[in-house]
């Protein structure tokens, strides 16, 4: 059923949720990278002196003054084996020659960041966010970029999985900064926007964030590294985009792409991002029953993972999904399983997406009281949560209660609701979402008898709609 047109039961659509780093982008993390000639070159004048050694003295007879005056400047680039001579002679640590970093905190430091990166791939998402909050300035005071970038990505990741986009926003970008200026591959920066682009569209800036999953997947592709589990996940994310901008064709050329690539790398979880989202694209076009089996490969793939958060949602979408091929009981049946999921892992949103779908339901089937009862419980469990970020929830929960009302001729009760769905859609900034709240708001009138206010609401909506593409 096209959005903007009806009440419809509302699929879940992962809010917070951005997969872990790629194994393709962890691999090149692990090259050792030095920061620029001339922070090295300052570091070798520093213990030069303190060692009481000339340029002369230090390059003895393996090198000419010169050479070594150029390291010192910034003009030229010693290699790895000369840096360990060099270092050796001054007796320190290669590493902290190198990178300012002994070799052992380095050692340290990375392995702090990978259980760090561990906690959000298991989804531990608050002991994860704890161990960033310390990782960050660690990894800033090394003056190696490789680590300062790799923290950053992990912190602002785990605050998008927290909801605070914003400051995500800005870990992420000073990741960018760090990359663009510094000498990583096109592969590391094409990590990073993608990062950046699933920020944005969660910012709802669904145009930038096209941008910087074009330049992501753009770079990835130049790279010439393996990057079949990087360029799913773009592909999968800018599908989301095409989708919110109602490029229904587009959406489903992106995903096509993304499935086999996902099932190139053989990633479960890349592999079950692939497939949530074709479902997704699937039912907005219609196609229920390949939504359906796309859905069902997701799980599976989430289950595999044991990951209950996407088991939940996807348990949910799959109970819209039946009841809109006519099959009411099992889709009851899916969404309250899909309720005591999203209560076993403390998600009150996804609770409250699964109560409201049940309420779309009740309201379709002429269970009034029942679909009232449980959209005001679905508006509570989101007051709960806490997070100004699940507008569309908010916004179709007050739909759904104010057609209950409507239903039962509670006329000026329905009416606040309809004009608090609008308030919501309006946010959110989707032409369908308000055409929605329009028609609804026309049904209204109508029924009030007021035929020019209606007309006027339904043209509107219609206009709206002319404008999406389809």
């Amino acid at each position: 059923m096209p959005e903007g047109t009806a009440c419809t039961l509302v699929k879940r659509e992962v809010h917070f949720t951005l997969p872990p780093m790629t194994r393709d982008a962890a691999l090149t993390q692990t090259r050792t990278a030095a920061p620029s000639g001339l922070r090295l070159g300052e570091r070798l004048r520093q213990l030069r002196v303190a060692a009481g050694l000339t340029q002369s003295e230090l390059a003895g007879e393996r090198f000419s003054k010169e050479y070594v005056s150029q390291i010192e400047r910034g003009k030229t680039r010693p290699t790895r084996e000369t840096i360990e001579w060099v270092a050796a002679r001054l007796g320190v640590d290669p590493g902290f020659l190198a990178n300012g970093v002994a070799t052992d905190e380095r050692g340290r430091l990375e392995g702090a960041l990978a259980r760090a990166e561990a906690l959000i791939e298991a989804l531990k998402n608050e002991e994860a966010a704890a161990e960033f909050e310390s990782l960050v300035p660690a990894a800033r005071a090394t003056g190696v970029p490789e680590l300062a970038v790799r923290a950053l990505v992990g912190a602002g990741r785990t605050q998008m999985r927290t909801g605070a986009l914003r400051q995500g926003l800005e870990l992420l970008n000073e990741a960018r900064g760090l990359v663009e200026a510094g000498s990583f591959s096109d592969l590391e920066r094409a990590e990073v926007l993608y990062a950046l682009g699933v920020c944005r569209y969660q910012l709802n800036s669904v145009q930038t964030a096209l941008g910087l999953l074009n330049e992501s997947l753009s770079l990835a592709e130049r790279s010439g590294m393996p990057s079949d589990q990087l360029r799913s996940n773009i592909l999968s994310w800018r599908s989301r985009c095409w989708r919110r901008q109602r490029d229904y064709e587009a959406a489903r050329e992106d995903i096509e792409r993304a499935l086999q690539l996902a099932e190139a790398a053989n990633d479960p979880r890349t592999i079950g991002a692939a497939y949530f989202q074709a479902s997704l694209v699937a039912d907005r076009e219609g196609h229920w029953v390949l939504a359906r089996n796309y859905a069902e490969r997701a799980r599976a793939a989430y289950e595999e993972l044991s990951d209950k958060v996407h088991v939940g949602q996807l348990t949910n979408n799959l109970g819209a999904l039946n009841f809109q091929l006519g099959n009411p009981d099992k889709a009851i049946v899916l969404l309250k399983e899909a309720f005591g999921i999203a209560l076993d892992t403390g998600r009150d949103a996804d609770a409250a997406q699964a109560v409201s779908s049940l309420a779309q339901i009740h309201l379709r089937t002429g269970n009034l009281d029942q679909a009232e009862e449980q959209a005001r419980h679905a508006l509570r469990l989101l007051e709960t949560a806490g997070h100004e970020d699940y507008i569309d929830e908010i916004g179709s929960a007050q739909l759904v209660l104010g057609r209950a009302l409507l239903e039962q001729d509670r006329i000026d009760e329905a009416e606040a609701a309809f004009h608090a769905a609008e308030a919501c859609f309006d946010q959110l900034g989707s032409a369908g979402h308000r055409a929605a709240a329009w028609v609804a708001r026309g049904d209204l009138a109508a029924r009030r008898g007021d035929d020019r206010l209606a007309a006027h609401l339904f043209r509107t909506a219609a206009e709206a709609l002319q404008d999406i593409r389809f």
